[in-house]
């Protein structure tokens, strides 16, 4: 395993950008497939006829996956090595979205879920490999600059995703559902159901062939193995794994993932609170992406060369706190642009934790990054909290009360370990 050099000013150090271009062109990937899920759980609840908490488990079995099958393939990756790890991880994306177009064409939702699974099995061997290697590919000043191009990526890839699939699939979700529900005879009502999901069979194996042919691609791409360089002293004392930025940096990862979902992929069924139509909602995760987007391209400007990365984090989350406090007080529309204005400031959160968290691992990087992508498991779990306890607590009380602390925790960590493991030049 080749150590990431600290003394190079370069964005990514010695080893030139084609390693960059390869790792944008699998977060483009992995962003359409992931950011399907938001439309996905309308598309769900219709064609299925599932209730809200049922539809739930698209993000549920997604993001699960990352914690059952995080420890697993990192181990397969530390075996198999960087490239063939990453070959192999398209390959069971690819696998995965297969299986879960077909049997939503054939309208059996656990097999359906356990497409997700797959997927999310892919992606978490993709994630193990990829993000360290952007993480570690340059100086470490500059790892959330270089996680921001990669986030630029994946949000536009995560804006196309529910346009394309809203335009191709959903176009008349809104009149399937009136239909659907006012329909008397069984007969005509599955056969409408039956004909509205198998607009999503073609995509989606177009989807599993585009990913066999990346896969292709990262399989003669020259990439180099990085790991962290240890830290010798200290906090980040190399006789211990779980140190302490490590295991708060799951925690607030993991708070984080969920804060990320609930405003994209829930923010459709947020809309849905104030009585909006389907036609609409089902294209406002993509509203989020594009401010995601814009959040990656802010950073990418702003850090470092105007701010340190954990302060424009602190900053994020300080305004994410007041854009949800405004989206409580108002309606409507108005309150859905406060709620997608979060992509904004979650965008270089991710980018930051990540790059703190795995400071100081050493030959444990791949391990290191194993735990972190288990913390993705946020995404099953607080989206889950949120359409149990909305009944009780109205959808937008019980939105800022599940949004607010977890940015509070986000940035009481950033303050107490964002320096850990630099010098203060860095």
């Amino acid at each position: 395993m080749l150590k990431v050099p600290c003394t190079q000013n370069r964005l990514v150090g010695p080893y030139g950008y084609s390693a960059l271009a390869v790792s944008a062109l699998i977060f483009f990937a992995m962003g359409f497939v992931t950011w399907l899920n938001g439309p996905l759980i309308s598309f769900v609840r219709v064609a299925f006829s599932l209730s809200e908490f049922s539809a739930f488990f698209i993000p549920l079995a997604f993001y699960f996956s990352f914690f059952l099958f995080s420890i697993p393939t990192s181990l397969i990756a530390r075996r198999l090595g960087l490239k063939t790890g990453l070959t192999l991880s398209v390959l069971v994306s690819a696998l995965g979205v297969a299986v879960f177009g077909q049997f939503v064409a054939w309208r059996i939702y656990p097999g359906a879920l356990t497409g997700l699974l797959i997927l999310g099995a892919g992606i978490s061997l993709m994630q193990v490999v990829i993000n360290p290697l952007v993480s570690l590919l340059g100086p470490p000043e500059r790892a959330a600059q270089r996680i921001s191009i990669m986030g630029i990526c994946n949000k536009a890839a995560g804006i196309l995703a529910p346009i394309v699939l809203g335009l191709l699939v959903m176009r008349n979700i809104g009149a399937v559902a009136e239909k659907a529900q006012s329909a008397t005879d069984p007969a005509v009502r599955e056969a409408l159901l039956n004909n509205f999901v198998q607009a999503l069979y073609a995509p989606y194996l177009g989807m599993a062939g585009i990913l066999v042919l990346i896969a292709i691609v990262v399989a003669f791409a020259p990439l180099p193995n990085l790991e962290a360089p240890v830290i010798s002293s200290g906090e980040g004392s190399q006789h211990r794994f779980f140190k302490p930025h490590l295991v708060f940096g799951f925690i607030a990862m993991f708070l984080y993932v969920g804060i990320e979902v609930m405003a994209g992929d829930a923010i459709g069924t947020y809309g849905q609170g104030f009585g909006l139509p389907l036609d609409e909602t089902k294209f406002f995760t993509a509203l989020t992406l594009t401010g995601m987007l814009l959040g990656y391209i802010m950073g990418f400007i702003i850090v470092p060369r105007f701010m340190k990365q954990e302060v424009y984090m602190q900053l994020s989350c300080a305004v994410g706190c007041v854009l949800t406090v405004l989206a409580v007080l108002t309606q409507g529309y108005h309150s859905v642009f406060c709620v997608a204005l979060l992509g904004v400031t979650n965008a270089m959160i991710m980018p930051t934790i990540f790059p703190i968290a795995i400071r100081g691992a050493g030959h444990m990087t791949a391990m290191a990054s194993a735990v972190m992508v288990m913390s993705y498991s946020g995404g099953a779990v607080v989206p889950q909290f949120y359409v149990w306890l909305k009944p009780v607590f109205g959808f937008q009380g019980m939105f800022a009360m599940i949004v607010i602390p977890a940015y509070l925790v986000i940035l009481a960590y950033s303050r107490r370990y964002g320096r850990v493991g630099l010098t203060e030049q860095d």
